[in-house]
């Protein structure tokens, strides 16, 4: 029997994930226990569902995978969890950009060098 791991997605009302839990067939999906592993053709069902019953332009509510996939979710959602850096990490060096002409940004310098030659060329006409 072939199986799949599943998952409710996390809790982000933001981007329209806002269930919690979820019962198929006598399985009760709880967002906070994180994968299940269910039979293929339950995982097709819900492949298929969505965070709002009946609109089809909701979210979908399910993350269904293999297991090595579902390994590479849990890295990489606890890769993106770390988000301040601590001394000790290997933390590369942020440089100012002290001449601003030299990378191509505009200053307020330089609007001000283009209005005035405007202004000279039309009081030459008048």
């Amino acid at each position: 029997m072939e199986t799949i791991f599943v998952r409710l997605k996390p809790y982000d009302p933001r981007r329209g994930h806002v269930l919690r839990r979820y019962t198929y067939r006598g399985i009760k999906f709880q967002e906070e226990r994180g994968w299940f592993r269910v039979p293929k053709d339950v995982a097709d069902y819900l492949r298929a569902v969505h965070q709002v019953p009946g609109d089809e332009h909701s979210p979908l509510a399910f993350d269904c995978c293999t297991e090595a996939e579902a390994k590479g979710l849990d890295a990489k959602e606890k890769e993106s969890a770390v988000t301040r850096k601590t001394a000790s990490d290997d933390i590369k060096v942020s440089l100012p950009q002290d001449d601003a002409k030299a990378t191509g940004a505009l200053t307020t310098e330089d609007l001000q060098t283009k209005s005035s030659e405007s202004a000279k060329g039309r009081s030459k006409k008048g």
